[in-house]
């Protein structure tokens, strides 16, 4: 499972270090996509396998699956670690996530999240004044955290 946060900066040829523990979870060979809320999710092959198979059970006949499935999948890459844990990100991916020079890659169970710092903060200052009332709506009442 990955958990976490971490910061690190993009350099001008698109690598990005990925911290180790999240290196040893991922394998040699991962896939690395679009995310949802721009930014940009990494799946373990094996999980990724999962993902695929819980894809294919979507009706091709709707519009929404087809649509996700295209914007899922068409920016999915395999991506593999430099000697120095680096990972090379697509410019197309870069762009997506609105990915300038400062990153934050966080654990999110299944996978791991890149998002610019700039996004990231967007979102957590968002978030977190709004968990109380997440967790209630998520959560019943026999689930303790």
């Amino acid at each position: 499972m990955f958990i976490g946060e971490y910061h690190h900066s993009i350099d001008d040829k698109g690598r990005l270090i990925i911290p180790s523990k999240f290196r040893n979870e991922l394998g040699e060979k991962f896939i690395l996509t679009r995310g949802i809320e721009n930014c940009l999710f990494a799946y373990s092959e094996t999980n990724w396998t999962k993902i695929i198979n819980k894809l294919e059970t979507l009706p091709f006949t709707k519009k929404d699956a087809r649509a996700f499935i295209r914007f899922f999948l068409s920016g999915a890459t395999i991506a593999e670690f430099d000697k120095q844990g680096r990972i090379n990100i697509t410019s197309p991916l870069i762009s997506y996530a609105n990915i300038n020079k400062e990153c934050v890659i966080i654990g999110a169970g299944d996978k791991i999240e890149i998002w610019s710092e700039e996004s990231w903060n967007d979102f957590f200052t968002s978030a977190k004044d709004k968990m109380s009332d997440i967790a209630e709506n998520l959560f019943n009442e026999s689930v303790s955290l």
